[in-house]
C-alpha cells in the first residue's frame, strides 16, 4: 500500500491546481453495505483501500461553500484488479474503486445537512454520478444504476478493470446534464467504494489531490 500512495502522490503532482482541495484525513466515515463484510480504509493525504470479496463505502460530507460545484479531478492508482464486470448487471456489477457525487436540490440542501450516506441514497430529490474504474466499457459512457430509484443514480466509466495510475479531470455539470438534463443543484455528498464481492476478488486502490471547482 505504501508503494500505492506514493504512486498516488506522483500522480497528483501533474494535476493542475485548483480550489476546494478535499481532505481525506478528516470527516469520512465507512457505511456498510452487508453485515459480512466490509473493506480495508485508510484515512489520510490519500484514501486507500483493500477489498477482499467485500463492499462498502467511505464518505463525507460536503462544505456548504463547495455547494455550487460544477467540475473535479483526482488521481488514483490500482494495484491489484477485480475481472472486467458489467457494470449495468445488479449483483455482478464489481469494480475497483468509484467515486460518488451526491447531489440535491438547492432548496432542500440545508435541510440535509445533517443527514447520513443511507438518509441521502433513500430520497428521491437525490441524484447521483458515480466515476468508475473498472468494468468493460468505453470511457465516458453512462450507464443507469441498476441500483436504487430508476433514474435517480448513474455510473460514468472512465477505466476499464485493470492496474495502473491515472489522473482525471471531470465536469460535474455537463455530465450532470447528460445523465439527468439540466443543471446539477447543490453537491452535498462524497464517496468513495471498492466492490469486490461479486467476483470474490482483491482489490487494492487508491485516491488522492481530490480537488472541486
Amino acid at each position: 500500500m505504501r508503494i500505492l500512495l506514493s504512486t498516488i502522490a506522483a500522480v497528483s503532482l501533474a494535476l493542475p491546481a485548483t480550489a476546494g482541495p478535499v481532505s481525506f484525513a478528516n470527516g469520512w466515515q465507512e457505511q456498510r453495505l452487508s453485515l459480512f463484510s466490509s473493506n480495508d480504509y485508510s484515512f489520510g493525504s490519500n484514501l486507500g483501500l483493500v477489498s477482499e470479496g467485500a463492499v462498502s463505502i467511505a464518505w463525507t460530507r460536503v462544505g456548504q461553500a463547495d455547494w455550487g460545484s460544477s467540475a473535479a479531478s483526482w488521481g488514483w492508482s490500482v494495484e491489484q484488479s477485480v475481472p472486467p464486470t458489467n457494470l449495468a448487471n445488479k449483483g455482478g456489477d464489481d469494480r475497483n474503486i468509484s467515486l460518488y457525487f451526491v447531489f440535491v436540490p438547492e432548496s432542500i440542501a440545508p435541510s440535509l445537512q445533517g443527514a447520513n450516506i443511507r438518509s441521502l441514497l433513500g430520497n428521491d430529490d437525490v441524484r447521483i454520478i458515480q466515476y468508475a474504474w473498472g468494468g468493460n466499457h468505453s470511457r465516458g459512457q453512462v450507464i443507469p444504476s441498476p441500483y436504487g430509484p430508476s433514474g435517480q443514480g448513474v455510473t460514468i466509466a472512465l477505466r476499464q478493470a485493470g492496474t495502473g495510475s491515472h489522473s482525471e479531470s471531470v465536469d460535474l455539470a455537463a455530465d450532470y446534464a447528460r445523465a439527468f438534463g439540466g443543471a446539477p443543484g447543490a453537491l452535498v455528498g462524497l464517496a468513495v467504494s471498492g466492490d469486490s464481492d461479486d467476483t470474490d476478488s482483491v482489490i487494492r486502490a487508491a485516491i488522492g489531490n481530490l480537488a472541486l471547482r
